[in-house]
C-alpha cells in the first residue's frame, strides 16, 4: 500500500518566501573548473611551444649566417648573460657593473621620470579638461611635444643641464607627460553632463565635482594613458642613456653597439623587453584592483 501524498504546499513556493537552493542549483557544473584549468594549461603550452619554435628559427638563422657580429646564436647570448651577471677572472659584469646593476639603475630612472611625467600630465590634463580656453592654448603644444622623437630635444637638454642624471630624467619626464595629459583631458572633458549637473544642484563645488564625479569616471582612460606613458618612457631609456649612460641597460646596449658586441646588444634588448612585460603586468594588476568596474556595463 502506498503512503498518502501530502497536500501541504511547499513554503518555498508561496509568494514572498525565499526558496532555498538545492545542491547543484545556481552553481556552475563540476566540469567548469577543470575545463578552465585545462584551457590555462593549453595556453601555457602554446606559448612555450612558440618560444621553442622561435629559438629553433633563431639558431638556424645564426648557423646559416655564420657571422656572430650580425646574428649571434642563442648560446652566445646565454653565455653573455652568465658573464655579465657574475665576476669572472677579475672582470665584474660589463664595464665594471653587473647586468642587474645596469637594469636596476635604468629602472630607477624610468620610475622617477614616469612618476614625474604622470603627475604633471595628470594635473595638466585636469586643467585642460575643465578650463576650455587653457585646452585651446595648451593642447597644440602638448601634441607638438608628443610628436617629437626623444633624440630631437635630448641634445638641447644636455646643453641646458649637462651630462649627469638631470637631462636623462627630464627626457623621460617629457616623454611620459603628453600621453597622460591627452588621455586625462579627453576623459575629463567627456564626463557625463547629467552627473555633473546633479552634483552641482546638490551644492557641490567645482573641486568636489572634479574629485567625486569627474575623476572616478575618467580613471579608465587615465590608466590607459599611464600605461602608454610608462611604455614610452621605457622605450626612451636608450636615448636617455646615449650620453654617459653606463651604468644603465640602455648605455650598455649603446656601448656594446660601438664595439660590435651583438650578443650583448641582444641580451640588453631581452632585459629591456622582459622587464617591460613585468612592469606592464604590474600595471594591469593595479588597474584591475583600482578600477574593478572597467569593461562592465
Amino acid at each position: 500500500m502506498t503512503s498518502p501524498v501530502s497536500l501541504r504546499p511547499d513554503p518555498a513556493a508561496e509568494p514572498g518566501t525565499p526558496r532555498t537552493a538545492t545542491a547543484g542549483e545556481g552553481s556552475p557544473p563540476a566540469s567548469a573548473a577543470p575545463g578552465a584549468g585545462a584551457l590555462r594549461y593549453r595556453r601555457l603550452g602554446v606559448r612555450l611551444l612558440s618560444i621553442a619554435v622561435l629559438l629553433v628559427l633563431w639558431q638556424l638563422a645564426a648557423s646559416a649566417m655564420r657571422n656572430p657580429s650580425f646574428i649571434p646564436s642563442p648560446r652566445a647570448v646565454w653565455d653573455q648573460l652568465l658573464l655579465t651577471s657574475t665576476v669572472h677572472d677579475g672582470i665584474r659584469g660589463y664595464s665594471g657593473h653587473l647586468l642587474v646593476e645596469h637594469l636596476g639603475l635604468s629602472l630607477r630612472r624610468i620610475l622617477v621620470g614616469s612618476v614625474l611625467g604622470v603627475v604633471a600630465g595628470l594635473a595638466l590634463g585636469v586643467v585642460m579638461g575643465t578650463v576650455p580656453w587653457i585646452r585651446v592654448v595648451v593642447e597644440p603644444l602638448v601634441t607638438f611635444v608628443r610628436a617629437l622623437p626623444p633624440l630631437a630635444y635630448f641634445s638641447l637638454l644636455i646643453i641646458w643641464f649637462g651630462i649627469d642624471e638631470t637631462p636623462k630624467l627630464w627626457l623621460l619626464t617629457i616623454a611620459a607627460l603628453p600621453p597622460v595629459a591627452v588621455a586625462t583631458a579627453s576623459a575629463v572633458y567627456a564626463a557625463p553632463a547629467g552627473l555633473v549637473e546633479a552634483a552641482r544642484a546638490l551644492g557641490a563645488t567645482r573641486w568636489d565635482v572634479t574629485r567625486d564625479v569627474v575623476l572616478p569616471n575618467a580613471l579608465p582612460e587615465i590608466f590607459t594613458g599611464v600605461r602608454l606613458a610608462v611604455g614610452i618612457a621605457y622605450s626612451s631609456v636608450v636615448a636617455a642613456e646615449t650620453i654617459n649612460g653606463v651604468p644603465g641597460i640602455g648605455g650598455m646596449v649603446r656601448d656594446a653597439q660601438r664595439y660590435l658586441q651583438t650578443d650583448v646588444v641582444v641580451l640588453g634588448l631581452f632585459a629591456i623587453g622582459l622587464s617591460g612585460l613585468l612592469i606592464d603586468a604590474v600595471l594591469r594588476v593595479a588597474e584591475n584592483k583600482l578600477i574593478p568596474w572597467r569593461g562592465r556595463a
